[in-house]
């Protein structure tokens, strides 16, 4: 039995192979929505580990600005949450988690 496998491989806008074989028009514009729902956040995801980095580097340095940074970090997590990039508790968690040491950092 031989199984027809097409000679190039597809590729999506954004470079990624796609391994699906979609023959409805509706799944493949599933298909289509996803890739870019993914690629986006990936791109969240991202901003979201940047920023949080920086708020700990921020605390553990004590420098003058770490309430703003900390404050970018808690709001992007909270975006991400409204986004659906995290789950809300997920969010409320790593936030609790980056205030409460940043509240020990100022007491110190």
């Amino acid at each position: 039995m031989d199984c027809y496998c097409s000679p190039v491989p597809r590729t999506s806008f954004f470079g990624r192979v796609l391994t699906t074989v979609a023959n409805i028009a509706s799944q493949k514009k599933r298909n289509r929505q996803n890739e870019k729902r993914r690629v986006r956040n990936v791109a969240v995801r991202s901003e979201l580990k940047t920023r949080v980095k920086k708020a700990r580097a921020a605390i553990s340095g004590v420098e003058d600005d770490m309430t703003e940074v900390v404050t970018r970090a808690q709001k992007r997590l909270d975006k991400a949450a409204t986004q659906g990039v995290l789950h809300k508790n997920a969010a409320a968690r790593r936030t609790s988690r980056l205030m409460k040491a940043a509240n020990r950092a100022q007491q110190d």
